[in-house]
């Protein structure tokens, strides 16, 4: 699976360029056009669709429903990444979600179900829809930045993390993030959304 991306970062569009027999997960409403031949199994009300290239592969765009752009994250296969749970689009079944200690030890044990973050590893790309354009930020070992969790978009395994509150005295949403801060430290690169997740 490959990923081309145009239109961005304002109205990002994902060519997602699949090989025979290939697959990929997306909601169902965002597919504007494809090869002839792709087939599609619709999800459940909040499953993805499940999108298959015939024998001799095929194409899908795709586009999210709300402006912004698209991001494809390159997955190695050594290296597993936080992924902010509201900004996964499209995935090939090589990228898979996984429960994480990392996340257990932020959010608790029911972390990997009530966070605002999800784990992934495997191969192949990870498509993200953001609220806005995605800065970079290349963290050196030890380096130390604090986020809002509503613009922090993924970050690897080699990145580390801690939760904090703002204000301790005011509420705080382990859900949403409201109320809280990220502070990290490197070596890893942050990928960060310009504008806060709706």
């Amino acid at each position: 699976m490959q990923v081309h991306t145009r239109h961005t970062p304002a109205f990002g569009v994902a060519r997602v360029i699949l090989g025979p027999g290939e697959a990929v997960q997306a909601p169902g409403e965002s597919m504007v056009a494809s090869s002839f031949g792709l087939t599609e199994v619709a999800g459940g009300r909040r499953s993805p669709s499940v999108f298959t290239a015939p024998a001799e592969g095929g194409w899908l765009d795709l586009a999210p429903s709300v402006a912004g752009d698209v991001y494809a994250l390159e997955f190695d296969g050594r290296t597993g990444w936080c992924v902010a749970r509201h900004a996964v689009f499209a995935r090939p079944a090589s990228v898979r979600a996984d429960s994480w200690p990392g996340l257990r030890t932020m959010f608790g044990a029911e972390g990997t179900s009530q966070g605002f973050l999800e784990h992934y590893s495997g191969t192949g790309p990870l498509v993200l829809a953001c609220a806005g354009p995605v800065d970079q930020f290349h963290l050196a070992a030890g380096e130390l930045i604090s986020v809002h969790p509503g613009h922090v978009l993924a970050y690897p395994d080699t990145v580390q993390c801690r939760l904090r509150a703002v204000d301790p005295s005011a509420q705080q949403s382990i859900r949403t993030g409201a109320g809280l801060m990220l502070d990290f430290a490197g070596p890893g690169t942050l990928l960060v959304q310009a504008r806060k997740s709706r």
